[in-house]
């Protein structure tokens, strides 16, 4: 038995996406960091980024880093979120590169890259709006001069990170002022930066749609590639796969129910008062799969069933005149969000396949 709930991954589909925006970036001078960040470090998911031609792949997580070290999967890694400096020795020890906006956090990184005798490459993030993490521009300059006084440390470069906070869109005017920064560093610090990464997901409607990027050379795409969709309005990208991730659940009860519960109404167990309309009897399925397991907001279902509501461990849905037996399944067309949070959950095991055929099965967890 396949086992659900599951997630089906398509690494054929995944890998042409991949070749795709590799290859169109390439066009326009960028290249592309593989994000494995909603795939928890999927070993299966790297290598199918790395065989469509990124150019390291690139994650929140050093835990996850760690795990494909051990794959082990064989490329150039960088820590995208600011290391903690309680992990300041891990990072030092298994990143390439990460992603750094504090002062106090690089001198860590220093001390222990210089401990074990490495030099760790640091890009530093600048806040062009967003409002998550970034050194102000004014900043700028005096914040790369202080981190070149310190051992073993190289300034690999600048980047940005927009829309993911405030929904502040890469455009040609905060483009711009990166390339601006760039160039300025070069100037008044001695460097020559190799890396200015202009973002993610987010900016490939820019970058796809001008010659000159300036000197934005890199762009880190994890939602595009797995989903075939620009992350600001969630379009498909002409030529791309869109399904090629999918949840499977499994019907644990379905039967004949009216539409609106009765008795006294309060809050629900997440603190919600929910506002159920009266659409008469329906034929409601209950499938086992929750809030615990995936984000029920980011499912799609099939034409004809609608999703009802979710606690942690049900999925409640109305499948219309579609009849439904208890140990059928149903798949679902998931999102970002709904894929991080499955991918996350002990309770939902993967199966990826490559042109329908079974890849690799990770064991789902043994019953008690």
């Amino acid at each position: 038995m396949k086992g659900a709930p599951r997630l089906e991954i398509d690494l054929a589909k995944i890998h042409h996406n991949v070749r795709s925006l590799v290859s169109r970036l390439a066009t326009v001078g960028i290249s592309v960091t593989g994000v494995t960040k909603a795939a928890l470090g999927s070993a299966e998911i790297a290598d199918t980024f790395l065989r469509g031609g990124v150019a390291g792949i690139g994650d929140s997580r050093i835990e996850n880093i760690e795990k494909m070290r051990r794959a082990p999967v064989a490329a150039h890694m960088t820590l995208l979120r600011s290391p903690m400096l309680s992990q300041a020795s891990g990072v030092a020890m298994h990143a390439d590169v990460s992603f750094n906006t504090e002062l106090d956090v690089i001198a860590a990184l220093s001390a222990a890259a210089r401990k074990i005798g490495r030099t760790h490459g640091v890009v530093l993030m600048v806040e062009l709006g967003d409002l998550r993490e970034g050194i102000m521009p004014g900043d700028l300059e005096a914040f790369v001069h202080a981190v070149l006084r310190l051992p073993n440390i190289a300034v690999k470069g600048i980047g940005a990170n927009l829309a993911c906070l405030s929904g502040t869109s890469p455009d040609a005017t905060n483009m711009a002022e990166l390339t601006a920064l760039a160039d300025s560093i070069d100037v008044t610090c001695g460097l020559t930066l190799g890396i200015v990464s202009g973002g993610n997901s987010a900016n490939l409607e820019w970058a796809l749609d001008r010659p000159d990027t300036g000197r934005i050379n890199n762009l880190r795409l994890g939602e595009s590639l797995l989903f075939g969709r620009e992350a600001l309005h969630r379009k498909a990208i002409d030529g791309l796969h869109t399904d090629a991730i999918t949840l499977v659940a499994e019907v644990i009860e379905s039967k004949l129910k009216p539409s609106l519960p009765w008795g006294a109404i309060a809050q629900n167990a997440f603190g919600e008062t929910p506002r159920a309309r009266d659409r008469g009897a329906v034929s409601q399925a209950i499938l086992a799969v929750g809030r615990q397991d995936t984000d029920p907001c980011g499912l799609v279902p099939p034409a004809g069933i609608d999703i009802l509501g979710a606690s942690s461990d049900h999925l409640i849905v109305d499948t219309g005149r579609r009849r439904v037996s208890v140990g059928d399944e149903i798949s679902f067309a998931i999102n970002y969000s709904a894929l991080l949070r499955a991918m996350s959950s002990p309770f939902v095991s993967q199966m990826f396949t490559r042109q329908t055929k079974p890849y690799s099965l990770v064991a789902r967890p043994a019953a008690e």
